[in-house]
């Protein structure tokens, strides 16, 4: 690490591989705390690379507890949160509505870091038993086309990692990383992110990916599409601006999207809308996000020909009965 801290303070950047090399040793406990914040520091001063940030990505996926899901051809749909926008939990209500079209979710996601309800925090609340045994996974597959990978209970490196971070107390480049390091390695993948500048970084790591996947980022800052603005979308073939009439929808106002000031009143939000009880707009962003993750498993069908899967998905009740299926509750 010395060698490399030396490397960097002289303005140089990583290669891909070097990235890896660096941050595996950190998750294997090899360095020292003191080395570990001097090395997040370095990327606090300097733009990240994108050959870093894919470095990165590729260790954590090797140090995570894998789960070979692979049977499923299943797509997570995650954001990387951040955009201090504080909506309701807008993506892990899409991975409902895309399972109840019948297109398996393996959902990698953790506990709020920015708003007041992350994914692992609602879904928790709601009665989602998070484990990182396969057997249950697959069961909750089997029942309900939907599973949740608790990011803790995967990434053992964390324990080397998450005291420096708590200890410095800035945003570091693991807040934009979490979405690409799904442990099961979805073949489809929906990734929200919260600025132009992690768009392009994400966009530039997954071309090197074989996973087919759209990236979005709303221009006026949501890691989501917000219908409050503009979407710039992109995926292997295509890096365009969606607008919300792309969608049959109307564009709506930042305050419609508002997830309360507690889980209690995120999950309150989540199950209105499973149960057809939602605002328009609480339905239509939703549909929205849903019909991306089914365009890019379904990359034949138009954004509208997907909305309306994913209308038929919730008006029918099917995306609430698949929550049902995995908490073995009803609502």
């Amino acid at each position: 690490m010395k060698e490399t801290l030396q490397y960097l303070f002289e303005g140089n950047t990583l290669t891909r591989e070097e990235a890896k090399a660096a941050l595996t040793g950190v998750g294997k406990g090899l360095y020292s705390e003191a080395e570990f914040a001097a090395f997040l520091t370095v990327f606090k001063m300097r733009p990240l690379q994108s050959e870093e940030l894919g470095g990165f990505r590729d260790a954590m996926v090797e140090l995570s507890k894998k789960v070979d899901l692979s049977d499923y051809n299943a797509i997570d749909i995650v954001g990387t949160g951040g955009d201090g926008k504080n909506t309701f939990n807008i993506s892990t209500l899409s991975c409902f509505v895309v399972a109840g079209a019948g297109v398996n979710v393996t959902k990698h996601g953790n506990y709020a870091a920015t708003s007041n309800s992350g994914s692992s925090n609602v879904l928790e609340f709601l009665g989602y038993e998070f484990s990182n045994e396969t057997d249950k996974l697959k069961s909750d597959l089997e029942k309900g086309g939907f599973c949740f990978l608790h990011a803790p209970l995967f990434h053992p490196a964390m324990k080397h990692i998450a005291p420096v971070r708590r200890a410095l107390k800035v945003p570091t480049f693991f807040n934009i990383l979490g979405p690409m390091i799904n442990p099961s390695e979805p073949k489809y993948q929906l990734l929200g992110v919260n600025n132009s500048l992690n768009f392009d970084y994400y966009k530039n790591v997954y071309k090197t990916l074989n996973v087919n996947f759209a990236i979005v980022n709303s221009v006026d800052g949501y890691d989501e599409i917000s219908l409050t603005a503009d979407t710039h979308f992109a995926t292997k073939s295509e890096d365009k601006l969606v607008s919300a009439s792309e969608f049959g929808m109307q564009q709506l106002e930042p305050e419609k999207l508002y997830g309360g000031e507690s889980v209690e009143d995120a999950a309150k939000i989540f199950i209105d809308v499973l149960k057809g009880k939602g605002t328009t707009e609480q339905t239509n962003v939703v549909l929205a996000n849903a019909a991306v993750g089914l365009h890019v498993v379904f990359p034949d069908k138009t954004l509208i020909e997907c909305v309306e899967m994913a209308r038929e998905s919730l008006l029918s009740g099917n995306a609430l009965k698949k929550m049902e299926a995995v908490t073995n509750k009803s609502f």
